[in-house]
């Protein structure tokens, strides 16, 4: 048994393991899989019916989950310090879970703007076809007081934000929520709870991609909500089951896998991204490197009191007068970083960020494009060689 005096690392070694049955007890959860629950008795049958309306976490139908999943979720409380974990067959679908769990037709939401792509581009009309209201911000102002509105119900942010890393000054936002009323929702999948726990800097609910960082090997795709709130994890888990969200149980098995590796491949990644973002700072080609670990990055102060570390991810704007073809030319040079959407797996990969992704104003406003790098587990020494003759044969 292990308790919050222990590491977190040591913690993750001890969640969710399977019990001892006759004295023994496999080392990895097996994979359960049903659709059909039997029951022994009615008796059982209405029991374990009403313990799941009381909000119990009992399975009586196979879309409930199982014991691989219950493993998860007590791996993914762990993380982020949570009593309540649903599992979602995405972190999109994660996202767009607390969205319609949250908000009815008429209210308002408040979005970072700088948050994943996916929230403005498909999840926001969504909400729009609901009679959902949105307002983007700007993180790096503070709390929106300007846009808040009678029927603003929630406020979303992600820490740190995608492609380029803006730190959310959470507990602002968590003293904002509060004093209006509001409830607080905080993306979480550059962390997977390793590095920062929303849920202990005001926030209400935490959200993750387990996708990435979680699953680790690129052969999953699954998301994560945690609260502590009793009465937000039953709205949640209503809005859940009406919506028919299940995740398979070899996917559960594989992110409960990963999450044993979670600490050791992350601190990996994050060693290899801060010797790239350090290497990209001494190339001609670059204007600007963005990474929250570097010391003139404008969220390190943030990022040094929030957090525990960084992970893989880096990113960097091209010098002025830099196309975007050159852009695609760079990365198409590359031999080691493949090109690809997502990232947290063992591989490293490239990405020019889409200009409908970037701010577009503030100082993260850029002339030229910015590519996304995610820092493998390869010899960073050779991933640097590879972004060097990127850099040589197509920018000299």
């Amino acid at each position: 048994m292990t308790d919050e005096r222990t590491a977190l690392a040591t913690r993750l070694m001890h969640a969710g393991l399977a019990g001892f049955e006759n004295g023994a007890a496999p080392v990895n959860m097996p994979v359960v899989r049903t659709s059909t629950v039997r029951f022994a008795s009615s008796a059982d049958y209405e029991r374990l019916h009403k313990q799941r309306h009381d909000g119990e976490d009992v399975a009586t139908y196979g879309r409930h989950g199982t014991a691989t999943h219950r493993a998860l979720e007590a791996v993914i409380g762990e993380l982020e310090g949570a009593a309540h974990a649903l599992l979602a067959p995405s972190g999109a679908s994660a996202i767009t879970l607390v969205f319609l769990a949250l908000l009815s037709p008429g209210d308002h939401v408040l979005i970072q703007d700088s948050v994943y792509g996916p929230v403005r581009e498909r999840i926001e009309p969504l909400l729009a076809r609901f009679g959902i209201a949105a307002t983007y911000f700007a993180a790096q102002d503070g709390p929106p007081r300007h846009a808040l509105r009678a029927t603003t119900r929630l406020v979303y942010v992600e820490s740190p934000s995608s492609f380029l890393y803006e730190v959310v000054d959470l507990p602002a936002f968590g003293a904002f929520a509060r004093e209006h009323g509001l409830l607080l929702a905080a993306d979480n999948t550059y962390s997977a709870g390793v590095l920062h726990r929303p849920l202990e800097h005001g926030a209400h609910i935490s959200i993750q991609a387990t996708t990435k960082y979680i699953g680790g090997h690129s052969d999953i795709m699954q998301g994560a909500v945690a609260t502590n709130d009793r009465a937000l994890a039953l709205r949640l888990r209503d809005t859940h089951d009406a919506l028919g969200l299940a995740v398979g149980a070899d996917d559960a098995y594989l992110a409960l896998r990963g999450a044993r590796t979670l600490g050791v491949r992350l601190a990996q990644h994050a060693r290899h991204a801060l010797a790239i973002a350090e290497y990209l700072q001494t190339e001609s080609a670059v204007a600007r490197v963005y990474h929250p670990a570097l010391p003139d990055d404008p969220s390190h102060a943030l990022w040094r009191r929030d957090f525990q570390g960084a992970n893989g991810l880096v990113s960097f704007a091209f010098a002025r007068g830099k196309t975007p073809d050159a852009a695609r030319a760079f990365v198409d040079a590359l031999r080691l970083f493949a090109q690809g959407a997502s990232w947290g797996g063992f591989e490293s990969l490239a990405l020019i960020a889409p200009a409908s992704r970037l701010r577009v104003h503030g100082y993260f406003t850029e002339d030229a494009p910015v590519v996304r790098l995610h820092a493998g587990l390869e010899d960073p020494a050779d991933l640097i060689d590879d972004l060097r003759r990127a850099f040589r044969l197509t920018c000299t």
